[in-house]
């Protein structure tokens, strides 16, 4: 518990509210990360280097004057914590407010005058590789840079359409063309600094925070109520409002999506592109949202399910309009599990079931948890007759771990699911003690090297077991091995009701290892089926972290299972292996996995257009060669099942949901 952590009798000002978070958050971590860390100069030194990067990685803004005066604080950020001070936060929010100035006037002065396309030069977009500008002129210079290749960029779009003789562009001149692309350059910039320039006090202290946080784990972080409310829709699967997907454009916030059968679809008059002026509470409480952020401005629209909200909306033929929704609970159907039925060329019947995220509703008892729809997707599957099963878990980021460990329960007799280990603790075994098995026949699981946490602990025990096939597209999966928990900022502090929420930490508490003693942490899971993947050669997962927690072993423990045993696993990784090797399309994705690679490691890119344009023609070739190996329909007999039909066929949104998928 925090509980009593800092208790404070006065009235607080703003910088002891925000000494209190800090200091809270220090107490939290020392108490209860897996893996503490001294808060010392090394420290300071590491989170001195890690905000730096996120202040400005892209070496757009600080000359190296500016950071030789950040540089000062290199190892001062550990009494600066400890103390509850933001020393260097408060410079660098002036440093960065005065860079926004400057180099706004800039790109504006730049982008006032027509580019010479003719020239050979080129611009270095890797802020590493051209490191910070050693004074004003040298940035300014990267910036005349930077709005030609931007300008070049959609002038070359632009010349394209023209060639292929589109309406809007066929008549236009070529400097026509090079003004509208400068124009559309402006507007993106002028919007962008128009976001940045709206942020609070709160949104930089979050990023000073989240540095400082991160120096233990990339997964222990600061957040404010506003992101701790979007994780719990995120891991529940829905939200109170008036389901719509909504982006910043300028000043305005702007509806980007209407999401399929919730109240704003259901009453029919928002539209994608809508701008939203007002919004208006059942009350009559009416708010300007011009300029508002866009955090603000959802907390507006967000409400108890029965309320009403009333929307003022600028819509794409100018006029204004008032609709009114009545909020209700938006229920995010993509979020949950799906089955279809496939049929092979041989006339077998084989059930798929999607798992795009591992939910659980934390916050009500009766709400939805995967392990749960994937036991019913199960039983329809198995209803149908089918001769085998494939969970696709690829781009699943994890999520709860109870419901992974009853997920992976469904498949074998029972028996220890994973090993959890907290600091300085015996290993704990979670099992499945439920000894039905939901599903005894063949079974393959799909990963890819975005299947995170609690996807790597499913398809690591079913891969112990020798229960399923791990299929992988590329050569692991993520490498995510820690367990976090949320810990409440406000009950940390006593009494200052006028200053909470003060917002959660999520703390790194836990690793957990397989049942074979080894850890999916950093090296994640390795697949017994091996596919080709655009991204194999380029490092993704927990491993492109800076401090990541390392990998480790623990003794295993005993385990067995006598529901299926996979014949001729090695035979099969043979024979698989050999077929990618001979294998046309396979060998083309390889190719365009080593050109990827390439390309993002060449980023220094030619600023003269002509140059640019034969470039860009044979990327375009190769893009376009690679998007044709997928047109082909792999399973053209995917459909529904029957039983799912029925109810998809007798509610409009669902029928809309299920063909957008």
């Amino acid at each position: 518990m925090l509980v009593g952590w800092l208790a404070f009798a006065q009235p607080w000002s703003n910088a002891e509210k925000e000494a209190a978070i800090i200091q809270s958050i220090l107490t939290g971590l020392n108490y209860y990360h897996f893996q503490p860390q001294k808060i010392d100069d090394q420290f300071s030194e590491k989170v001195y280097e890690l905000y730096l990067e996120r202040l400005d990685g892209g070496r757009r803004w600080f000359t190296q004057a500016d950071v030789q005066q950040l540089e000062a604080f290199r190892y001062d950020l550990d009494d600066e914590a400890l103390k509850g001070s933001y020393e260097m936060m408060d410079l660098a929010i002036q440093l960065q407010d005065k860079a926004l100035s400057k180099t706004q006037t800039w790109y504006r002065e730049f982008l006032d005058q027509p580019f010479d396309f003719s020239k050979e030069e080129s611009i270095e977009l890797d802020g590493e590789k051209r490191g910070y500008a050693r004074n004003d002129a040298e940035l300014k210079e990267y910036w005349r840079k930077l709005m030609k290749y931007e300008t070049m960029t959609r002038l070359a779009q632009k010349l394209e359409k023209k060639e292929e003789g589109e309406e809007e562009f066929k008549d236009k001149s070529f400097e026509e063309l090079e003004a509208e692309a400068r124009k559309e350059v402006r507007k993106t910039y002028d919007d962008w600094y128009g976001r940045l320039r709206k942020r609070k006090r709160s949104d930089h202290l979050s990023t000073y925070l989240n540095a400082l946080t991160n120096v233990f784990d990339p997964h222990t972080g600061y957040f404010e109520p506003i992101d701790k409310e979007n994780f719990d829709i995120s891991m529940s699967g829905k939200l109170q409002g008036i389901g719509a997907r909504l982006t910043t454009e300028g000043d305005y916030t702007k509806v980007s999506e209407v999401v399929v059968g919730g109240p704003a679809w259901k009453q029919g008059e928002l539209e994608k592109d809508d701008k939203i002026l007002k919004v208006t509470q059942e009350n009559g409480e009416s708010t300007d949202v011009i300029g508002m952020l866009l955090d603000d401005v959802v907390q507006l629209i967000r409400g108890e399910p029965g309320t009403k909200v009333t929307l003022t909306l600028k819509k794409k033929d100018g006029t204004i309009k008032d609709i009114t929704i009545v909020r209700d609970v938006v229920i995010l159907e993509e979020s949950f599990a799906r089955s279809l039925l496939l049929e092979t060329p041989d006339a077998e019947k084989v059930g798929y079931i999607w798992l795009p995220r591992f939910y659980a509703d934390f916050q009500d008892a009766n709400g939805r948890r995967c392990s749960d729809d994937v036991g019913k997707e199960i039983q329809k599957l198995k209803k149908a007759g089918v001769q085998g099963i494939i969970l696709d878990l690829r781009n699943n980021g994890g999520g709860s771990l109870r419901d992974v460990v009853k997920m992976s329960g469904f498949f074998i007799e029972k028996g220890p699911i994973v090993q959890v280990k907290s600091r300085g603790r015996k290993p704990e075994v979670l099992e499945d003690i439920d000894a039905r098995v939901q599903y005894g026949g063949p079974l393959i699981v799909m990963v890819n090297s975005f299947s995170a946490s609690a996807s790597e602990i499913l398809a690591a025990a079913l891969q112990d077991y020798g229960r399923a096939v791990i299929v992988g597209a590329g050569p692991s999966t993520f490498g995510k091995g820690t367990v976090q928990r949320f810990f409440d900022l406000d009950r940390a502090i006593r009494g200052h009701n006028d200053v909470k929420p003060l917002g959660e930490i999520k703390l790194t508490i836990q690793k957990f290892y397989r049942i074979n003693g080894g850890a999916t942490q950093l090296r994640g899971v390795e697949p017994d089926i091996v596919l080709p993947d655009t991204y194999q050669y380029i490092d993704t997962g927990e491993k492109e972290h800076k401090y990541a927690l390392p990998w480790s072993q623990i003794d295993p423990v005993p385990y067995r299972q006598n529901v299926y045993r996979l014949p001729n696993v090695e035979r099969l990784k043979t024979a698989s292996r050999a077929r990618v090797e001979n294998d046309a399309v396979f060998r083309q994705i390889d190719e365009y996995a080593r050109r990827l690679k390439e390309r993002r490691e060449d980023s220094d890119y030619p600023l003269q257009l002509e140059t640019f344009l034969a470039e860009e023609k044979v990327r375009e070739q190769q893009n376009e060669a690679f998007k044709e190996l997928f047109e082909k329909e792999v399973v053209p007999t995917a459909r529904n099942l029957p039983e799912d039909l029925p109810a998809i066929q007798q509610d409009e949104s669902k029928k809309a949901r299920n063909d957008e998928w």
